[in-house]
């Protein structure tokens, strides 16, 4: 009997010896630091992160990419845990989480190349390709005389034509769809089992939907807020996104209004300053300018065991572009009826060119990933536990 039982633990060994070879470093990390976390459990009632955590014994490479991504790192579960530094079990879940879910960024992105080149240098490759574009079609409106022109009324498609905007655009929006859209397929079959969606209910969709819009776990699981660079809690992070969550929305809005209003109702641009497009994108671009600047002032202030400090020349540099986006869309706004429109139009549509161009890779794609997290957390919290399961 005592022998069979020593195979036993020998085979239990082995299983975690080689489960823990095929992660990487940070995944072993979040591995180690969750199995003493559901041994406390202290947290289980903090956010979505740690009730699916206590539906699992052991953390592969699939529940870790999940659980991270379900991570809002809002700090609340830091500054509650016994463990957490300085004491030597070092548990940091936020940190931990935030190591890992960086590497899904460039493991499902497509195509993979350009993931591995945001992770290593998302803030150069963010600014460099603004300006890259924006220079670019600068040059192209000095060499073809449109540069400097007598005021146009707003009529920008006097500078750039119609159908040259529109192959623009299409082109790099249709990238970032089609982007996304494989990289958040390639993370949904990794962290789900074939045929898992056939357990959704309209209850569950509905759920995480609601999840989404409202930001829920940034309020620190307890309504309070997150910790950012105290103990203090505070709800700001959580407003700032909602400013840029639906700044961007607005902003998108108005583009979709104007396509109707082109190619539906034949009314061409320019439109008045009180039009349906011009209202939703003004009030857009304001929600873009506050939501990131918030973002960036609370990514400087924040204390160093939050979240991955190596991390944050990529995460500003995605808020810088969305602050470049706003900027130079309201400075357009504002100098479309002057000799200055040519520039801010090119250095514009640069700008926005870029930040379509690095939607999939950064941390826009994880807000996709998160929400595909958010969606399966939903759907799997109304299953039978398979824990309970095995001991039945």
């Amino acid at each position: 009997m005592q022998q069979l039982e020593a195979l036993v633990e020998e085979a239990r060994v082995t299983t975690r010896v080689l489960h823990s070879a095929a992660l990487t470093a940070a995944e072993a990390e979040v591995d180690r630091q969750l199995t003493i976390c559901n041994a406390c459990r202290y947290c289980e009632g903090f956010c979505a992160v740690f009730p699916a955590m206590t539906r699992r014994l052991e953390f592969a490479k699939a529940d870790i990419h999940y659980l991270a991504n379900l991570c809002h790192n809002c700090g609340a579960c830091l500054h509650a845990c016994q463990y957490a530094p300085p004491h030597e079990f070092a548990v940091n879940i936020p940190q931990a989480m935030a190591r890992a879910r960086v590497e899904t960024y460039a493991e499902y992105a497509w195509p993979a190349p350009l993931g591995a080149l945001y992770k290593r240098a998302g803030m150069t490759t963010a600014l460099a390709l603004a300006g890259g574009l924006g220079l670019f079609l600068v040059l192209t409106l000095l060499m073809t005389g449109a540069l400097v022109h007598p005021p146009l009324a707003g009529n920008f498609y006097a500078i750039f034509p119609h159908n040259t905007l529109v192959l623009m655009f299409g082109v790099t929006f249709g990238f970032s769809v089609l982007a996304l859209g494989i990289g958040v397929r390639n993370f949904w079959r990794n962290v789900t089992e074939p045929r898992f969606l056939d357990h959704a209910s309209g209850a569950a969709v509905g759920e995480a939907a609601h999840h989404v819009a409202r930001l829920k776990y940034l309020d620190g699981g307890h309504g309070e807020g997150c910790n950012e660079e105290s103990d203090r809690f505070t709800l700001l992070r959580r407003r700032f996104h909602h400013a840029t969550f639906y700044g961007f929305l607005l902003c998108f809005a108005s583009t979709s209004v104007a396509t109707l209003y082109h190619y539906v109702l034949g009314l061409q641009a320019p439109y008045a300053l009180t039009s349906l497009p011009v209202v939703l994108g003004t009030v857009g671009g304001i929600g873009l300018l506050v939501g990131p600047a918030g973002l960036l002032w609370l990514n400087l202030r924040r204390h160093p065991l939050h979240g991955d400090a190596a991390q944050k020349p990529m995460d500003r540099g995605f808020i810088l572009l969305l602050l470049l986006v706003s900027a130079t869309g309201l400075a357009l706004l504002v100098l479309r009826d002057t000799r200055a429109m040519a520039v801010m139009l090119a250095l514009h549509l640069g700008t926005v060119m870029a930040l379509f161009l690095t939607l999939p890779y950064g941390k826009f794609a994880h807000g996709i990933y998160r929400s595909a997290a958010l969606l399966k957390w939903s759907i799997e919290k109304r299953m039978p536990s398979r824990l309970k399961l095995k001991e039945d």
